[in-house]
């Protein structure tokens, strides 16, 4: 586009100033025919002050007192032959051109015309000169070099295109630099694109070194979308290896039972039968618990309602006490109405306090409580089991993890503390264990206190424990 809007300034421009020189050249040969004319009327030699005495000396008069201007050429022809001409400063010497001088020598009338010279195209104009009493016919020529008086113009145009050139060069390298500034983050999302493959989803788009505008939006917006891809995969693949992890024992042991069963052997039988119901039911926690798990990473995982805290921390302790026989008590609770999910909340609670029963034995003292402080919501279960070791807190959350504590191993699936983590970690909150060898332990919500709207008066809330699946009050030990 530059170079087109340069080439058709510079062509309009030369066009106007070769027409401008043109005009001009017009000009200049008509006022050469006036003046032609006040000599030729006078009828007097101005050198003399006698009247001419042949056509021979008008011609000479002529062209002596007209002063020729650069590129231009005064000539003067008698019976169609040269005679006069003014300075020799010309491209060529038309006076020795006899195909000019056959042109303009016997013209009979004012005539003007063109003639490609030796030096390009001469403009002209001829002018017949008599005289009375001499039978001679004299011709005038003003002549007028016009590529050379058209120089200037072409020079401009010249100058005009290396001008163009320049600032072209200088437009395309500009642009060269601002456009790849501009699509650099295209081409990282193009290249980001490319490098994923059904293994690896870790590629991600550089933005740290550019300066916010809507390119950088978009890889944002890309780099956002590739996670959302990367944790949807891994969150299958955790399913899938949790899965296949975790089922292969019980299938092994049904297959193992059955494969020595005999059938003539009714204690045998009934035996294997109670074995594998074991079994299938064991599995299906596990199902239960992958899959909730799965959801856990879903938006709607939780569904945040007004929740009055302290109703809440006694109901579920009224509800644990079904878990065993333990000292239950209530530490203290919050008052506020909070943003919560009671059901997941209460999910969590229960799974704390299965455990803690798993890790005790009848009689050891299990506490219950809630309390707000720093904008934060704290929810514990406290037991006086023999405690996790510093090196098992970091991973009892892990799924299928187990304390190395020497405790008697559960039924459970070791995935009952993943799914109290999820559910903290969906309320934007974690959990926090605190715990020494011998001491027990104490697992701690640290959720958000988010205050709720005010609720109506007649509004009863839910039992949050109903609707729950099996799987909430069986979670896995630590």
């Amino acid at each position: 586009m530059v170079l087109m809007a340069l080439a058709v300034v510079t062509l309009v421009t030369w066009q106007l100033l070769v027409r401008a020189t043109d005009d001009r050249m017009d000009v200049a040969l008509r006022a050469e025919v006036g003046e032609f004319r006040r000599i030729i009327e006078g009828d007097v030699d101005p050198r003399s002050g006698e009247p001419f005495a042949s056509v021979a000396d008008v011609l000479q008069t002529m062209i002596t007192y007209n002063l020729a201007r650069p590129n231009e050429k005064f000539l003067g022809y008698v019976d169609g032959g040269y005679r006069f001409q003014s300075r020799i400063e010309a491209p060529v010497l038309l006076s020795e051109d006899a195909a000019f001088t056959a042109l303009v020598g016997s013209v009979e009338e004012t005539t003007w015309g063109r003639y490609a010279s030796g030096a390009g195209e001469v403009r002209y104009l001829a002018v017949p000169v008599t005289l009375e009493g001499d039978p001679s016919r004299g011709v005038a020529v003003v002549a007028y070099f016009a590529d050379q008086e058209r120089q200037a113009a072409d020079d401009t145009a010249t100058l005009m295109l290396g001008v163009g050139a320049v600032t072209l060069l200088l437009a395309a390298a500009g642009a060269w630099v601002v456009a790849g500034r501009v699509l650099a983050p295209v081409r990282a999302v193009a290249g980001t694109a490319q490098g994923i493959t059904e293994t690896d989803l870790s590629g991600r788009i550089r933005v740290d070194d550019r300066p916010p505008d809507e390119l950088t939006d978009l890889a944002v917006a890309v780099n956002a979308m590739l996670d959302r891809v990367e944790s949807g995969v891994a969150a299958q693949r955790r399913f899938l290896d949790d899965a296949g992890h975790e089922l292969r024992t019980p299938i092994t042991i049904v297959r193992g039972h059955l494969d020595v069963l005999d059938p003539t052997d009714p204690d045998d039988v009934r035996q294997t039968v109670a074995l594998v119901d074991d079994e299938l039911e064991r599995m299906n926690r596990i199902v239960s618990e992958l899959l909730l798990l799965a959801r856990a990473e879903q938006p709607e995982f939780v569904r945040p309602q007004p929740v009055d805290v302290a109703e809440l921390t006694t109901e579920v302790l009224g509800k644990v006490r079904r878990l065993g026989d333990r000292d239950w008590q209530l530490a203290g609770t919050a008052r506020a109405d909070l943003l919560l999910d009671p059901q997941r909340l209460t999910q969590a609670l229960v799974a704390l306090a299965d455990n803690a029963v798993r890790y005790t034995e009848p009689g050891d003292r299990v506490v219950v409580g809630s309390r707000l402080t720093g904008g934060e919501l704290l929810v514990w279960v406290e037991d006086t089991g023999p405690g996790i070791a510093e090196a098992d807190q970091a991973r009892v959350f892990e799924r299928f993890a187990r304390g190395s504590s020497g405790a008697r191993r559960g039924d459970g699936a070791g995935l009952g503390l993943s799914i109290v983590r999820a559910i903290a970690a969906a309320h934007g909150g974690r959990v926090e264990l605190d715990s020494r060898p011998g001491e027990g332990a104490t697992f701690t919500l640290v959720l958000p206190a988010r205050p709720a709207p005010p609720r109506d008066a007649d509004t009863d809330a839910s039992d949050p424990l109903a609707t729950l699946p099996p799987a909430a009050v069986e979670g896995g030990a630590r």
